[in-house]
């Protein structure tokens, strides 16, 4: 079976619009209803959000490949490359790569895309790493580039990418058209689907030794902010690695034929669920502030700290909600002073209560319903 590169028809790939412009309305309409929520929160809480949405990004799009960073490492580096004042903590040098990348993302969206942009991209990415040679520069190796699974002694090849040889032929069509279909070029297209065709064509080319997924992801969120006219903030990477297993398998499956219809359709609704996640993020934030506002001279110190610490644990909240254990770690009291505190924190309305005995849990009683 032929790889969608090795047929006649690459790099033109097709596909039927009617199915995704339903999407791309919805995703506009989305956006305006982000930005109008957004606005409503002020300038700190603002970098407070664009702090967590971007390393939380940088986690999960390290996460898809297998690599683990640590979020405060990864939070003070962001911190830093925006010009917000942070600590000079120091991180490791994957981390403070790949908080490099979207930041970078964040605050060059409107650029152009060129070669030196994606060097920089995987210098960033694989800083620190010593396992390739061929860092900042495409991949030069005469052996075929093969996704591959299984024993060694019996592999299966999920894709093979063109060789190395080919790269930089592939690789100036990339970048020609990625620009040619922004909202400044000549060809322009709707911001799902130029995302979408956006990673899987970059997928496809595989143009570096590795880091590919990481700098893959990044061309779609550059996509959809330049679609955008700003910062998408999307969790995409977010999303994706909730269904991990789903992503591999539709870029498999998309890689065999240029007819990519499905492949687009199941991006662009991938768009649409990290595009709700964001949503809910920033209107947890705003409950946060408003929680905090009703709640002001009302808590004493150790039930703010426990209240401090569940909303650390974001929309998700505690894994099974916060138990009275929770809140005995928390603070570091006695168990007859947390039942004391949580009792009183019910009473007053910051928190519900649900389930008996060793099962009772707590969630936040969220100024707008949500808990």
């Amino acid at each position: 079976m032929k790889w969608n590169w090795e047929r006649a028809d690459w790099p033109h790939l097709s596909y039927d619009k009617s199915p995704l412009e339903p999407l791309e309305r919805e995703f506009l309409l989305r956006s305006g209803e982000f930005l109008g929520v957004f606005r409503h929160i002020d300038r700190d809480e603002r970098d407070e959000l664009r702090i967590e949405l971007i390393s939380e990004e940088a986690l999960k799009t390290s996460a898809i490949e297998g690599e683990f960073l640590d979020r405060n490492s990864v939070q003070s580096s962001i911190r830093q490359q925006l010009g917000l004042a942070g600590d000079a903590k120091r991180v490791s040098p994957a981390e403070r790569g790949i908080a490099e990348m979207m930041a970078d993302v964040y605050l060059r969206y409107a650029d152009t895309l060129s070669e030196r942009t994606l060097f920089a991209w995987h210098k960033m990415v694989m800083a620190g790493d010593r396992r390739i040679e061929g860092i900042g520069r495409y991949r030069e190796h005469a052996e075929a580039m093969q996704i591959v699974s299984n024993r060694l002694d019996e592999p299966e090849v999920h894709f093979e990418a063109p060789p190395s040889a080919r790269v930089k032929v592939e690789m100036d069509a990339f970048i020609a058209w990625f620009n040619d279909t922004s909202p400044k070029g000549k060809s322009t297209l709707p911001a799902l689907t130029r995302a979408g065709i956006a990673h899987l064509y970059f997928e496809s080319i595989h143009p570096f030794e590795d880091g590919n997924g990481r700098i893959g992801r990044a061309l779609s969120e550059k996509a959809l902010a330049q679609n955008l006219g700003e910062p998408s903030l999307i969790a995409l990477a977010y999303t994706i690695e909730r269904h991990r297993k789903t992503y591999y398998g539709m870029l498999e499956t998309s890689s065999r034929n240029n007819q990519i219809t499905d492949w687009l359709v199941y991006f662009a609704n991938a768009i649409l669920e990290a595009q709700r996640v964001t949503l809910m993020r920033v209107e947890f934030t705003v409950s946060k502030a408003k929680f905090y506002e009703r709640f002001r001279g009302q808590l004493n110190e150790r039930q703010e700290k426990a209240i401090a610490r569940v909303f650390r644990e974001g929309i998700d909240g505690f894994k099974g909600g916060l138990s009275a254990e929770n809140y005995i770690a928390v603070t570091k009291t006695s168990r007859a002073t947390a039942t004391r505190d949580l009792h009183d924190l019910v009473a007053k309305g910051a928190l519900s209560r649900s389930g008996e005995r060793r099962h009772t849990r707590y969630t936040l009683n969220l100024q707008d319903g949500r808990t």
